[in-house]
Parts: C-alpha cells; structure tokens; sequence
C-alpha cells in the first residue's frame, strides 16, 4: 500500500491548488462571503452520510480490513446534522417554497455534488476491503484540504460574530484529523497489494481526486455567480443580506 499512500499524497498537493481553494484564502473577502458555498454542497453532504451506511459498511464481517473500514463508516455517518445547523446559522434558511429549494439541488447548478456521490459508490461497489481503505484515505485527504480552510474561516467568523460554526469549524476538522484512519498512515503502508489490486487502486484513487477537483469547480462557480448576483443587487437588498 506505501506506493498508493504517496501516490494520495502527491495528488494532494496537487489539488490544495485549485482556484476554489485559492478563493478560500482571499483574505481580501471577508469569511462569510468566501464560505458562500455552502448551499451548493448540500446534494454530496447529505448523500455522504448513506455512502458510509449503506455502501461501505458490511456487518457483520470477518475481514480485519472491513472491519476497519465499518468502524470508519460509523464515525462519518453523522456529520450531516452539523452541515444543516451550520447552513442556517450562516443565514441560508430562505423563507422559499420546499419545491423551489428541490428544484435547486436537482438542477444543473449542483450537478457535479450529485454525480460525486454516485461515482463514489460505483469505485466502492467493487472494491475489496482493502482497496476500499485506500478510497477512503483519498477522500480523507480531500477533506483535510477543505476543513482546514473552513476552520480558519470559522474562526474568524465567530470572533466577529460570536456563532460558532460546528461543521466548517475546528469541532469538525479536529474529528476528521483524529479519526483518519486513526491517523495510522504506517498501518496502512504495511498492507501488502498483489500487482493487479495496487494497479486497480492508483487508479482508483486518481479517480477520487480527479471527481473532487470537478466538484470544487462547481463549488467556486456557484459561490462566483452569487457573488456577482450581490455586487448587482441595490443597496437595501446587500444591506438586509448583511445583518442575517
């Protein structure tokens, strides 16, 4: 598994410098506008939770390496609820028809956040234990990238506000830290992978990083629409905006 694990790592570096990523750190927007995509992630967020119940998790198991990936399915099953509390703390509880809000994450606008899910659980489907540890470490990562931006923007949110922000917060990126794997990288390297199982899995994960990449331009496509749908509207409108 050590070839895999740099290989993550490699695709990791590479992908903490998309442009979304960069817009994250424009210290010239303040945090709530550079945390403006939050909207556009609820399709993947909350099919996350059932990606850990229902496509990872097989109990009972006899395999340690399933065993494993079961235990890592129940710590990721319940993030969700954090997501939606985060969602309304950050003023995005519209008073809009529920129709309306369907339409939105069923529209071409959120798209890619739905397809992620699904092309998570194709790669899951047919992967063995083992190859499934690898998949979830590279989602891992991908992860850590995002949390540890919306950690910081958390933090400067509830200084200038006094509302904590549970899922973009340090609260939610201290438990996906902690529990990656029980951060035991070394565990993972000492796995050993036949030729044709380590060759399915590189490719595998370069196929995590490369759907995520795609969802983090719609991410950033979205958060720039709204940016400039606030830049035209009058003054009254940003103003009210301001103070949810």
């Amino acid at each position: 598994m050590k070839p895999v694990l740099q290989h993550i790592f490699q695709l990791k570096r590479h992908y903490e410098q998309r442009p979304f990523f960069d817009h994250l750190r424009d210290e010239r927007l303040t945090p709530r506008q550079r945390l403006a995509f939050l909207p556009c992630m609820a399709p993947f967020i909350l099919a996350f939770g059932d990606l850990n119940r229902y496509v990872l998790r097989d109990e009972p198991t006899g395999d340690p390496y399933q065993a494993m990936v079961n235990a890592h399915s129940r710590e990721d099953d319940h993030h969700w609820p954090w997501y939606l509390e985060d969602f309304s703390k950050l003023g995005h509880d519209s008073p809009q028809a529920p129709s309306d809000t369907l339409r939105f994450h069923y529209s071409d606008s959120t798209a890619v956040n739905r397809r992620l899910a699904l092309r998570l659980a194709h790669l899951l489907w047919s992967a063995t234990p083992v190859q499934r540890l690898a998949v979830i470490e590279a989602i891992e990562e991908t992860g850590n990238v995002l949390f540890a931006l919306t950690a910081r923007l958390a933090a400067q949110y509830e200084a200038e506000t006094g509302v904590e922000l549970r899922y973009c917060g340090e609260f939610h990126f201290q438990l996906e830290s902690g529990h990656a794997m029980n951060n035991d990288h070394a565990e993972l390297a000492r796995i050993e992978l036949d030729e044709a199982s380590r060759n399915w899995t590189l490719v595998a994960v370069s196929e995590v990083f490369s759907e995520f990449a795609d969802w983090t331009e719609e991410l950033l496509r979205f958060t720039l629409a709204l940016q400039e749908e606030q830049e035209a509207a009058p003054p009254q409108v940003l103003a009210l905006h301001a103070r949810v």
